[in-house]
């Protein structure tokens, strides 16, 4: 299935990464979900996707028909719905994820201060932007070097130092 490169895409990072298994369940949570995903009575054109066993990708292509409040919502309801049954914390958007040799990592933003102060992250760093909001910015923008996202400002002091 093709999407629009305008498709809205949501992002939602776990604390913790997800069991081999976790994951399987969670894609057919997921699944069944988008199967009966509708705005106004209208199916989605929608997809959900697991990245790095951290990460849930929903994505709606907007061309077909939008996301409404209502139909966000209840993507809302699943994520919490997952969220409980994992112990997992998919909201909090102070947990910041980064690659070092491939490997993801998930840490508070005072561990992540920590760690560029101690430079075992520096700019040229691969974080998760998970600030995108669309698929074209998903696929150019969500993977990026410190350097070359919203984490260089935020961190600057750190990075200064």
């Amino acid at each position: 299935m093709i999407f629009s490169p305008q498709s809205k895409v949501w992002i939602y990072q776990s604390n913790r990464k997800f069991t081999d298994q976790e994951a399987t369940e969670i894609r057919e949570i997921l699944d069944r979900f988008i199967e009966q995903w509708t705005a106004h009575g209208k199916q989605l054109k929608a997809k959900s996707e697991i990245f790095h066993n951290y990460f849930i990708v929903l994505t709606v292509d907007q061309e077909v028909a939008s996301a409404t409040g209502c139909s966000i919502d209840s993507s809302v309801r699943v994520i919490k719905e997952i969220e409980s049954k994992y112990g997992l914390d998919l909201f909090d958007r102070f947990n910041m994820a980064y690659k070092i040799e491939d490997e993801v990592h998930v840490v508070t933003k005072e561990d992540f201060e920590t760690l560029i102060s101690i430079k075992k992250i520096g700019l040229e760093t691969v974080v998760f932007n998970n600030l995108v909001q669309t698929l074209e910015e998903f696929e150019q923008k969500w993977e990026v070097q410190l350097q070359d996202s919203w984490h260089k400002n935020v961190f600057a002091e750190q990075l200064n130092s």
